[in-house]
């Protein structure tokens, strides 16, 4: 062959001698190694990983087709190892989109320009295989690939995330071999893995040779039957052999005792039955393994087997009988420097932090991930939704979102074969594990005859799982023919839209929540809201937020500071920009706030208050198949901070889906400021494969019943206190403090205490905040409005004073920006008095018309050197009026770095819901204190909302010495808009007349 032959672009043209699809297993020699699952260990596998020589073309008609002659000199090419990402390793381009295609789209056709990879290794076959057969298997390579093998040619496939295998036996010999592999960067199938993710290329996932006797199980498909009641099971397993092969079926429990065994002699394809007395069920939470063993052929293929039933009964969602609620996430293969290669580790990372937070659910967005994962999902326990390697969402951009249009592919016959086959080479691979629950026919490629041609053959393959399918949803306007698919699916519907599915009696299938709550920096805020409703309904089978992690390049700029790069950094077009920093934990895989808030709503254990002035509370076990038997519950009481009492309850046995009352010894006083809090904690008694001893599950805080004690202060150093007037400067002094107010600006321009001076710049009013991610959809609004350069105007300001103690100023002001009238107009009576305080009641008027604001309250800038932060409110961490679950109130002791977090592109950050008083100081202890009767939103920062607002990377920040800090009547929430829902109305400052109340006093806090 003098040439390459374009199979590229030919959709009716998949591959040219793959093997056919089969479940994934490693054949072993013995029964201890193939328990032991030690690949390495196997004397008929041989890995092909490792370093490959390696030469990039910008364009596949610039490759040499000499390179395919095993002779062929490739001594002077680079060098790339196997498993990897071409543009990882400096190769091709580095580039994020999210719907558009990056090629015209002129399918099957793609640019003559294709970028290719040539790979050449060789490798040794010892004598022992000599009379074997061997094959080669590709788990995964983008977008294409010809394979080459002492200069002969071998096959060709495509289709990116599932394996290839081939045939190489009449190709290789004892001795030295070599293997020479074309990869492509874009075929015809490029049109169907149009997934928002970075667009990698090469052979990113392990390759390795097998070796089989000529008569070998092939295949085998462990189908399960349950009674009723699930006292018996049997385990059909359906083997298909290469010739004939006297197979043996044992299956094991998870001690090695044997529970069943049976024998058969197999031509091809034939059924072993192996009935179980009494089985142990498998579900996410006690995710229990048979292991069967197939001895045949000189081989041993051991199989881990979860017994359970998947169904939809009376439209709800069961697994063995018990109504499952799905807690969980869409995840990609992502890694920060490796890109869609995925080590073990990495893996296992990940579903231990999953695990720790309470999801039970992975929708493995949008393809079969890495075969060695889903092992991992069955020890672990999990659900997992096993998505096609199928995304053509371009389709709909390249027209325009005309309507029809994104049904194109999905309708044309031509492109029949290349859909279906996905759903057959993935449900082949993943057929045998107990955590793949539900198949997905794939994501965003509309919906036409080509997705029913697929779930067909899924149903009929594997009628035990349901399957699923977005793209039907009613909102496309696709085919009317939805019968294939047993569940109704939705991206990003809101709270109200699923309650109304719910509470429509006419729905007969259950809802799932493929996507919703996108976790795009700063949130989401509207978990509770989801779940609360989510629980009601048993029509409501739960959902997947998207997404797990922010998919950033970790990288650095010119003069090396690391960090995490997204759409547009490398010069990339088209881009989405930071659309695919959406995650729950960072790329490094550190855990967002919206992380802990997702652990906090999905919680399996809630708790009630039952006679609290007792010490009972009920315990309500939200686990569908555990009991509480696992967990201990630690309980404190506090009084502004301070432990009053404490213990421990060890005796928790509330059923799945039942309740328990629990009596807790504190004795509570007559009364107290503030409320008393209880803190209940509920940690694991025992250790587990992912989290330590003591590790907390759940908690749940509630008010305790008792009188609030008038507040008994006496001020030091209260008296008379003197006014002066130097120009438009109102100077105020006390015994041990000098204020100053402007009554030009009509605001505070200095407080001071013993001569330290606490502000750097006057004080002013703030309603805007750095925008979030989930504001993308709002802020033009904002803009248009005048909100981002809102000034104030000071129409009149008066000042008197009350005797010899007290001073009084009163402002009428309005804001407002340019172009625009007055955003609002407010009253601001200020009042001082002899102990130094200042106390600021201030009456709000909003213009009609206008949306929520971002906030509403005061801005002050102190003095370089105010670092400590203390406050009594909601914390650890940052919390919002939308998200708040994950926080509990308490005092707590930070700085003003250790407010924020950190977020890849620079928004609103920090803010802390519900503040009764907070302290910013020096390391003397010399500061502001701020308390409002009502609660504040309380941010410390070294940035202003513009400053971070103009910052696309958090390397751009330029840190003030200033510490900058607002006290908000309120801050509107965070939600999700960025790609869900519009904020709920509840959860924004859409009030057109508010009052807020707020005291600032200079402090020594040793002297308070």
């Amino acid at each position: 062959m003098n040439r390459i032959d374009n199979y590229w672009e030919n959709p009716g043209l998949l591959q040219v001698n793959r093997e056919a699809p089969r479940a994934h297993y490693i054949p072993y020699a013995d029964k201890a190694s193939a328990k032991a699952g030690k690949r390495g260990r196997s004397p008929f596998y041989q890995t092909l990983n490792g370093t490959w020589k390696f030469r990039y073309h910008p364009g596949v008609r610039q490759v040499d087709p000499a390179f395919r002659d095993e002779r062929f000199d490739a001594g002077a090419w680079d060098e790339l190892i196997v498993p990897s990402c071409w543009q990882t390793n400096g190769y091709d381009q580095l580039h994020y989109t999210n719907i558009n295609y990056p090629i015209p789209f002129d399918p099957p056709y793609v640019p003559d320009a294709n970028p290719a990879g040539v790979y050449i290794r060789d490798f040794r076959i010892g004598e022992q295989w000599a009379d074997k057969d061997k094959f080669v298997v590709f788990e995964g390579v983008n977008s294409c690939f010809y394979l080459w093998v002492n200069g002969a040619f071998v096959g060709y496939s495509q289709g990116s995330r599932v394996p290839a295998e081939f045939d190489l036996s009449a190709h290789v010999r004892p001795g030295l071999n070599r293997m020479a592999v074309l990869v492509l960067k874009w075929c015809d199938g490029t049109y169907l893995e149009d997934q928002d993710l970075w667009r990698y290329s090469g052979i990113f996932r392990d390759v390795y040779l097998l070796a089989r006797e000529r008569a070998h199980i092939r295949d085998a498909f462990n189908r399960q039957e349950l009674s009723d009641g699930f006292g018996e099971a049997v385990l059909r397993t359906e083997v298909e052999t290469t010739g004939l092969v006297r197979v043996t079926a044992e299956l094991r429990d998870a001690d090695g005792n044997p529970v069943a065994r049976a024998e058969a002699e197999i031509d091809g394809k034939g059924e072993l039955a192996l009935p179980v007395t009494k089985p142990i069920l498998w579900n996410a939470e006690q995710p229990y393994l048979y292991e069967l063993y197939l001895y045949g052929g000189g081989e041993v293929l051991r199989f881990r087997v979860g017994f359970r039933e998947v169904t939809i009964r009376d439209g709800v969602f069961t697994i063995s009988g018990k109504a499952v609620k799905l807690k969980g996430v869409n995840r990609h293969d992502s890694h920060p420097s490796l890109g869609q290669t995925i080590p073990v580790s990495h893996m296992i990372r990940d579903l231990d932090l999953m695990k720790r937070h309470n999801i039970n659910t992975i929708r493995t967005s949008h393809y079969p991930n890495d075969p060695r994962f889903l092992d991992l999902c069955d020890e672990y326990g999990f659900y997992v939704i096993d998505e096609a390697d199928l995304e053509c969402h371009g389709v709909g951009s390249a027209f325009g979102w005309a309507e029809g249009a994104f049904h194109k592919l999905s309708a044309d016959p031509d492109w029949k074969e290349a859909f279906v086959e996905r759903a057959v080479r993935m449900v082949e691979r993943d057929k045998n594990h107990a955590s793949v629950i539900i198949w997905s026919m794939g994501n965003e490629s509309g919906y036409a005859a080509n997705h029913i041609a697929m779930a067909e053959w899924t149903k009929g393959r594997d009628h035990s799982r349901p399957v699923h399918y977005e793209g039907a949803a009613p909102h496309y306007k696709g085919s009317e023919d939805t019968a294939c698919l047993d569940m109704e699916s939705r991206m990003y519907a809101s709270v109200q839209a699923i309650e109304e599915y719910a509470a429509n009696g006419d729905h007969t299938k259950p809802l799932f929540l493929c996507e919703y709550s996108h976790a795009m920096g700063n949130g989401p805020g509207d978990l509770k809201d989801y779940w609360d409703v989510i629980y009601i309904y048993p029509l409501l089978m739960g959902g997947c937020v998207w997404e797990w992690c922010d998919h950033g390049i970790a990288t650095a700029t010119p003069d090396g500071i690391p960090f995490f790069a997204y759409g547009g950094d490398f010069g990339d077009k088209p881009n989405d920009g930071n659309f695919c920093i959406d995650g729950l934990v960072s790329p490094d895989r550190k855990p967002h706030v919206g992380l802990l808030e997702l652990k906090a709503v999905i919680a399996p254990i809630r708790v009630e208050a039952d006679d609290l002035a007792a010490g009972r509370v009920r315990v309500a076990n939200l686990y569908d198949f555990a009991d509480l038997s696992h967990i201990g519950l630690h309980w404190t009481v506090e009084i502004g901070g301070e432990v009053t009492s404490q213990g421990d309850v060890w005796q928790l046995d509330a059923g799945p889906h039942e309740s328990q009352t629990v009596a807790l010894p504190y004795t509570l006083p007559e009364s107290a400021s503030p409320a008393p809090v209880l803190t209940l904690s509920f940690r694991l008694k025992e250790r587990t494969r992912w989290a330590e001893f003591g590790y907390e599950i759940a908690f749940a805080q509630l008010e305790l019943p008792v009188a609030v004690a008038a507040t008994d202060v006496t001020a030091c150093g209260g008296g008379a206190i003197e006014t002066s007037l130097d120009g438009d400067l109102l100077v105020i002094e006390g015994f041990d403090f000098r204020h100053v107010f402007d009554l030009e600006s009509g605001m505070v321009s200095q407080l001071s205490r013993h001569g330290v001076r606490m502000l750097t710049e006057p004080a002013q009013f703030a309603i805007w905040r750095a925008p979030t991610d989930n504001d993308m959809r709002v802020k033009s609004g904002w803009s248009g409005e005048g909100i981002d350069r809102a000034v104030a105007k000071v129409y009149d300001c008066s000042w008197s004073k009350s005797g010899d103690t007290a001073v009084e100023v009163v402002v009428r002001f309005s804001l407002g920006g340019y172009s625009k009238p007055p955003l609002l107009h407010g009253v601001a009576t200020w009042r001082f008095d002899g102990t130094g305080e200042a106390a600021l009641h201030t009456s709000v008027t909003v213009r009609d018309g206008l949306g929520f604001l971002p906030r509403f309250g005061l801005q002050l800038t102190m003095p370089k050197g105010n670092e400590e932060v203390d406050y009594y409110g909601f914390g650890p961490h940052e919390s919002y009026i939308d998200k708040r679950q994950s926080v509990r109130k308490g005092r707590y002791a930070t700085t003003v770095d250790g407010m924020s977090q950190p977020y890849i592109k620079p928004q609103e950050t920090g803010s802390r819901y519900g503040t009764e008083w907070a302290i910013v100081s020096s390391a003397l202890g010399m500061g502001l204190q701020f308390a409002s009767p009502g609660g504040f939103s309380f941010n410390a920062s070294h940035y202003t909302p513009a400053d971070l607002a103009a910052a696309a990377h958090a390397y751009e920040l330029k840190r003030r010495d200033e510490t900058i800090v607002h006290l908000d009547y309120k801050m509107s929430g965070v939600g999700s808009n960025s790609c869900g829902p519009q904020l709920l109305p509840q959860y924004g400052l859409n009030e057109k007349q508010f009052a807020f109340e707020l005291t600032i006093k200079p402090i020594f806090k040793e002297d308070e």
